[in-house]
């Protein structure tokens, strides 16, 4: 199911007025940012740093998600994480004009994580070890819990469902999206119970951004409760032995300050396998949004649905191997 068009009314005269309502003194200065979810801009303010204004997807979050978001982030920040937390302005961080929900936040630059870098991985294995730390045994209310159903089974009804699929890929598609989920769900039930708190939710590496100084991370909006191995598997990429080796230092960071429970390493090639499935509902759901089709206008065509059931197929090997190794001197 597609939404209607969420941004059609959000203007540079809006974004402006969106502002000073705040009374932030914008120079007029607007420049729109890298993001589809949500609508971001980078403002001049006179006499002082730029902003970074971020205008939610209408309907996509009640507010009160919204502010667990801001709640979440403030608390990583008051606790020396480096992520970026939303601007507190009239001791409020979320704000409405003209129907559109917003937040302001400082502008923090950065450059590219180095893929495989060994020491970036272990800062990053420690960043992570406090922060889920710092979470250990909190759970979200209003935001999401990441299982095998909500990413997985709800996500190919909605493909399904669309008329995106051509109908000669459609029983293919559903085919091996329904051995895909079931080896999941197997590997999740043989897995057994494992922690389930507050996580980042969409920790790769383009949420990540360096400085001389050290990382810091952006971009909080699909925070939810799931297994801390969400925040670490988009971290390793390459082949098994190249992904074995960044495992490991990553996990050398991580164990100084937390504790990972090694059977939950089982969970990595299925978390990356639900992110798959849940893409494409993603698209499905967002074509309507002018953007969309032109950043991903491959999307429409066979071919790509010829690529994910060979993606998906490729998964269903993955899923069927051993999983990667925990490290020996942990």
């Amino acid at each position: 199911m597609q939404e209607s068009v969420p941004y059609q009314h959000l203007s540079p005269e809006l974004i402006l007025d969106a502002a000073e309502k705040l009374d932030l003194r914008v120079n007029g200065s607007l420049m729109a940012l890298n993001s589809y979810e949500n609508r971001v801009y980078q403002l001049g303010v006179e006499d002082e740093a730029p902003v970074v204004a971020k205008f939610y997807r209408p309907g996509r979050w009640e507010n009160a998600a919204i502010l667990e978001e801001h709640a979440f982030a403030r608390r990583l920040a008051d606790n020396d994480i480096p992520v970026v937390p939303p601007l507190v302005i009239n001791n409020q961080t979320l704000f409405e004009h003209e129907g559109y929900r917003y937040a302001f936040y400082p502008r923090r630059g950065g450059r590219a994580m180095e893929p495989g870098d060994p020491e970036q991985l272990r800062w990053m294995g420690r960043l992570l070890g406090r922060m889920h730390r710092l979470a250990a045994g909190q759970r979200f209310r209003h935001r999401p819990n990441l299982t095998p159903d909500t990413m997985g089974r709800q996500a190919q009804a909605v493909t399904l469902a669309s008329e995106f699929i051509p109908i000669e890929l459609l029983p293919a598609y559903q085919s091996i999206s329904d051995h895909v989920l079931s080896q999941i769900e197997l590997i999740f039930d043989r897995t057994g119970p494992v922690p389930n708190q507050c996580l980042h939710g969409d920790f790769h590496p383009g949420n990540i951004l360096w400085t001389d100084q050290g990382p810091h991370f952006v971009d909080l909006d699909d925070c939810l409760n799931g297994p801390p191995i969400q925040d670490l598997w988009m971290l390793l990429s390459g082949d098994r032995e190249e992904m074995q080796v960044q495992l490991n230092d990553l996990l050398e960071g991580y164990q100084t300050f937390n504790r990972l429970e090694p059977a939950t390493l089982a969970l990595i090639e299925p978390l990356r396998s639900l992110r798959l499935i849940h893409h494409s509902a993603w698209l499905c759901r967002r074509w309507s949004d002018p953007a969309f089709p032109t950043a991903f206008p491959w999307f429409a065509s066979p071919r790509y649905w010829e690529e994910q059931i060979t993606t998906l197929q490729e998964q269903l090997s993955l899923l069927q191997e051993r999983p990667l190794d925990w490290p020996d001197n942990y």
